[in-house]
C-alpha cells in the first residue's frame, strides 16, 4: 500500500511539474502568437493571423530557408563523420567500448556555450588553428574563418556530433553478425554488404541521429551569434531578437510555434518511417 502511494505521489509530482512548467508556458506562447503587439503593454488582446503571415515575408522566409539549409548540412556532416566513428567503436573489443563512449560523452560535462567560446578562440585570426598552420608553413597569412557560414557549420557539428554517434552506435552494436556472414557466403562484396545489409538494418539509428541533430541545430542562436555574426542567422536568432530586442512577443511566439510544429512533423515522419521499416523487417 505504501509502495502504491509513493508511486502515485511520484507520478502526480511529475505530471504537475510538466503541466506547470511545460504545458502552461507552451499554451501561453500559442495564445500569444494570435494576439497583436502593443507599444505600451507588449501585447494587445486583439486576435490576428498576421504574425504567421509575416513568416512568408521574403526577409523572414530567407532566414527560415537558410536555417533549414544550415541544419541539414550540419546533419549530413555529422552523419558522414559519426557513422564510421560509431562503426569503429562498435567493432572494438568490449573492454574498450565503454572508454570510447566515455570520451564521446565527456563534452556534455561542459556547457555548450562555454565550448562555443572556446571554439571562437580556436578559429580566430590569431587562434590556435591559424597559428598552427602558419607555424608548419601550410599558409602564408591567417585564414578568415570567424563570422562566416563555415564557422557556424563547424560550431554546429562540434556541439551536435555526439547526438549522432550515440544512436548510431546503439544500432550498429545490435547488428547480428550472422547476416554479415550470410552476405559474405553469398558472394557479396564489402560495399554490397554495407548497402544491402548494414545500412538498412542501422536505418533506425540513422534517422534518430539525424533528428537529434537537425532539430536542435535549427534553434542554436548562440552558435550563430558568436561564430557567424549578423549574416548567418538561424530561426532561433529571429525568435531571440523578436522577444528580447524588438519586443514583438506575438511574432516571436508565432515563429516559435511554427518551429515546434515543424519539429513535430519531423518526429511524426520518424515514427511512420520506423513503423514501415519494422514492418519490412517482419515481412522479410
Amino acid at each position: 500500500m505504501k509502495k502504491l502511494n509513493l508511486q502515485n505521489a511520484i507520478i502526480s509530482l511529475i505530471v504537475g511539474w510538466l503541466v506547470i512548467f511545460v504545458f502552461f508556458p507552451n499554451l501561453m506562447i500559442i495564445g500569444t502568437s494570435f494576439l497583436t503587439r502593443s507599444e505600451t503593454d507588449l501585447i494587445e488582446m486583439t486576435f490576428t493571423l498576421s504574425n504567421y503571415g509575416k513568416l512568408l515575408d521574403p526577409l523572414y522566409a530567407k532566414v527560415v530557408w537558410h536555417s533549414f539549409y544550415m541544419a541539414a548540412t550540419a546533419t549530413l556532416l555529422c552523419l558522414a563523420i559519426g557513422y564510421p566513428f560509431a562503426f569503429v567503436i562498435a567493432r572494438m573489443p568490449e573492454k574498450l567500448r565503454p572508454f570510447m563512449l566515455f570520451l564521446v560523452i565527456v563534452p556534455f560535462w561542459t556547457n555548450s556555450l562555454i565550448r562555443t567560446y572556446g571554439l571562437k578562440l580556436f578559429l580566430g585570426t590569431r587562434g590556435l588553428l591559424n597559428e598552427g598552420l602558419l607555424a608548419i608553413g601550410l599558409i602564408d597569412k591567417p585564414l578568415r574563418i570567424m563570422y562566416t557560414e563555415y564557422a557556424v557549420m563547424v560550431g554546429l557539428v562540434y556541439i551536435l556530433l555526439p547526438f549522432m554517434i550515440l544512436p548510431l552506435y546503439t544500432s550498429i552494436e545490435k547488428l547480428d553478425n550472422s547476416y554479415l556472414e550470410a552476405a559474405k557466403d553469398l558472394g557479396a562484396s564489402k560495399f554490397q554488404t554495407f548497402v544491402k545489409v548494414i545500412l538498412p538494418l542501422t536505418m533506425p539509428g540513422i534517422i534518430a541521429g539525424c533528428l537529434l541533430v537537425l532539430l536542435p541545430a535549427l534553434g542554436m542562436f548562440y552558435v550563430s551569434d558568436l561564430l557567424g555574426g549578423a549574416k548567418n542567422l538561424l530561426i532561433g536568432n529571429v525568435i531571440k531578437s523578436q522577444i528580447l530586442n524588438v519586443r514583438d512577443w506575438p511574432f516571436g511566439s508565432a515563429t516559435s510555434v511554427s518551429l515546434t510544429v515543424a519539429m513535430g512533423l519531423l518526429l511524426f515522419a520518424y515514427y511512420r518511417v520506423g513503423k514501415l521499416l519494422n514492418k519490412k523487417v517482419e515481412l522479410e
